[in-house]
């Protein structure tokens, strides 16, 4: 399987980081979290003097075979019916877009329609939605193979045209099931805490949903003791390639990706939570490129960003997906790079240092 380079974070130049964030013509510590996304972004960067060049929107669609048990919902036409309405501009993810000056790119890692004479669709198929995983694996390893490396070269096209910022979001109806079976699974919490509404299940909805992935998660662990394992990555990848959507794994070799070239990866809700927390298990380090843009109302995503230690930016109640919540955090990431390089220090500013 694809193997990835990700690096550590330079520690080094911390202390002069910290340093120049201090003599900031301020009170020390006094603009709070712009503070430490500002030194973790001149880490990344390995500068004191950080840029946001070409920030890229990677909107990955898939379908669901799980989705064919009724645990969403909408139905799977939804998935092709948005990805069409992107490219007239008609989305949340296309205003914000706008509004923050990002590349957007429409990506069709399988959805379950043929969106070939669409113009604006970027075509990287990998099947027609994947398997129901309420049955066995939902993609072969060829195919987990083919929706990383996608992912991964995605990101270095951005990376050529100038890009050291990248978004993604993903539109894939039933997404949230894979999501929430990999929280519980790399999370160790029980299953009944990890599944939610998804796009607006009512009461009986959830519990319909929740047997179906118990069900589900019973089979897998059958399935997995049929497998020969040598390591814990090994299982981790497993249980990526046994739910996960087209979609959910060609963002998770985004990531990596991204992490691998020094560059910073935006996330958004519970579903790229997800995937950042699958991308963490195979890489731990990927952890100190991300930016986590926000927490939303899906059930478990606070606890998802817990256990990876994540302060999310914004908390504005969103679940709409698309890469949305991660793309209105933007400006704090832009007024964070916007204060360690164009706010005046003591010195300059002829102020007497009072600390």
């Amino acid at each position: 399987m694809k193997q990835f380079n990700i690096l550590p974070v330079d520690l080094r130049l911390a202390e002069s980081i910290q340093q120049k964030i201090d003599h900031l013509n301020k009170p020390k510590g006094a603009l709070g979290r712009l503070e430490s996304l500002a030194k973790q972004i001149c880490l990344v960067q390995q500068t004191l003097c950080p840029t946001l060049s070409h920030p890229c929107h990677l909107l990955m669609g898939g379908d669901h075979g799980i989705e064919r048990e009724g645990v969403s919902v909408s139905p799977r036409e939804v998935t092709w019916q948005q990805m069409v309405n992107f490219t007239h501009g008609g989305g949340g993810v296309n205003l914000f877009c706008r509004q923050h000056g990002f590349h957007l790119r429409l990506i069709d890692m399988g959805v379950d329609y043929d969106l070939s004479n669409v113009e604006g669709i970027e075509h990287h198929k990998v099947a027609w939605g994947t398997a129901n995983f309420l049955q066995g694996p939902a993609m072969t390893e060829q195919q987990y193979e083919q929706a990383i490396n996608t992912g991964a070269t995605l990101v270095d096209e951005c990376a050529t045209e100038g890009c050291n910022i990248i978004c993604i979001g993903e539109m894939g109806i039933a997404n949230t099931s894979p999501s929430s079976i990999w929280m519980s699974l790399y999370g160790h919490i029980p299953l009944d805490e990890c599944v939610g509404a998804g796009a607006g299940l009512n009461d009986e909805g959830i519990r319909h949903k929740y047997l179906i992935l118990q069900q589900s998660v019973l089979r897998y662990q059958e399935w997995l003791k049929q497998q020969p394992l040598h390591d814990e990555r090994e299982k981790d990848q497993l249980a990526i390639r046994y739910f996960g959507g087209f979609e959910m794994v060609g963002a998770i070799g985004a990531m990596l990706r991204a992490a691998e070239r020094g560059m910073l990866v935006m996330v958004d809700g519970f579903i790229m939570t997800a995937c950042m927390l699958a991308a963490s298990r195979l890489y731990p380090a990927v952890l100190d490129y991300a930016i986590f843009g926000h927490c939303g109302d899906e059930g478990g995503h606070q606890r998802m960003l817990q256990l990876m230690h994540a302060e999310p930016l914004l908390h504005l109640g969103l679940r709409l997906g698309e890469g949305t919540g991660a793309l209105c955090a933007y400006p704090i990431i832009e007024s964070a790079v916007r204060m360690v390089n164009e706010m005046n220090n003591f010195d300059n500013a002829h102020i007497t240092k009072y600390f």
